[in-house]
């Protein structure tokens, strides 16, 4: 199950975090992997890995649609084609509504939202040669909303939305899916609890806001990634998989 020797994949913001628990699941199914990333150094720290051996670098700023262009197109060229685009690239960062700035804004929907869609528009026609998939990574706030979140809630419903209509413009060409998972113990979260005032209060209160009281693991993520990207998943396309612990499910 969940075989990918000989697949090429290419997974944005795969140098850390959910993206990089993906890039390495692939990676010992036996893909090519590239690994999309900002700066050179983000892939350097990621590449060190032992377990990295052979992932390749595709290094750009994918908020502009000629930065997800050149990413892609460094990847499909190290790769000889691409048979799945895993969209991870993310940020996220706590900012009350009434205090969203224009540099916020930007940030938050060009790298979540504007960085998925150009991806998947530059990586198109590779996917239909190889009949491809795509997995983007939304958020459980693309379903629920989050205070202090809006610009992320924002750009996460974009995702989901976003993965829906390719879904069924692109049916039978390429299978667009999107995983929405909860609070994940990345660097990510760990960097929102530095920056409220009690690092330890708010970790504990992201564990404890799914029934399940605790949060995924990045590689919990992943494997729904790969579950999506995989030929297990063929009648699959259009899907939001959540993986929260349940804490999109009510109370």
């Amino acid at each position: 199950m969940f075989d990918f020797a000989r697949k090429r994949v290419l997974v944005t913001g795969g140098a850390r975090g959910i993206g990089a628990a993906a890039a390495l699941a692939f990676r010992a199914r036996g893909a090519r992997v590239a690994v999309g990333a900002r700066s050179t150094a983000s892939y350097d720290a990621f590449a060190e890995r032992p377990e990295a051996n052979g992932v390749l670098p595709a290094i750009g700023d994918i908020r502009t649609r000629a930065g997800a262009q050149a990413v892609v197109a460094a990847a499909v060229e190290a790769l000889g084609g691409l048979d799945v685009l895993v969209n991870s690239a993310g940020v996220f960062a706590e900012v009350a509504f009434a205090e969203v700035t224009q540099e916020h804004w930007d940030e938050t929907i060009g790298i979540n939202l504007a960085g998925t869609f150009f991806c998947s528009q530059a990586a198109l026609p590779a996917l239909e040669a190889a009949a491809g998939n795509i997995v983007n990574v939304a958020s459980d706030a693309g379903i629920v909303g989050y205070p202090d979140g809006t610009a992320y809630c924002a750009s996460k419903g974009g995702v989901v939305n976003l993965t829906r209509a390719m879904a069924v413009e692109l049916a039978r060409r390429v299978r667009v899916n999107c995983v929405c998972p909860g609070n994940v113990e990345t660097d990510m979260i760990r960097e929102a609890a530095a920056a409220s005032p009690n690092a330890a209060r708010y970790l504990e209160r992201a564990r404890e806001r799914a029934p399940l009281r605790r949060m995924a693991s990045p590689g919990e993520v992943a494997a729904a990634i790969l579950y999506l990207a995989s030929k297990e998943a063929a009648f699959t396309t259009g899907a939001a998989l959540v993986v929260d612990g349940g804490g999109s499910a009510g109370f």
